[in-house]
């Protein structure tokens, strides 16, 4: 009798181009908000592009991916391959 391999979840980022990868997201969101400070110096306005920056990381680093795992769309564009 053979064991059985626990199949590994596909994952998100397999299919999206480098420019959507976690570290380019990163690296695009630490780069404005800090470059936001370097340019005006000013804590209101870097507070008001780090709201919508991190916004956008938190969605795409943390909430995306389980929705895209658990919506099954990976594992029927697995099947397609």
């Amino acid at each position: 009798m053979k064991p059985m391999l626990e199949q590994k979840p596909v994952s998100p980022w397999k299919y999206k181009p480098w420019w959507c990868q976690p570290w380019s997201i990163l690296l695009t969101g630490v780069t404005l908000i800090s470059g936001s400070w370097v340019v005006f110096k000013t804590i209101w306005l870097t507070i008001l592009v780090s709201v919508p920056v991190l916004t956008w990381m938190g969605f795409f680093l943390l909430v995306w991916p389980p929705l895209i795992i658990r919506s099954g769309v990976l594992d029927s564009h697995k099947d397609s391959v």
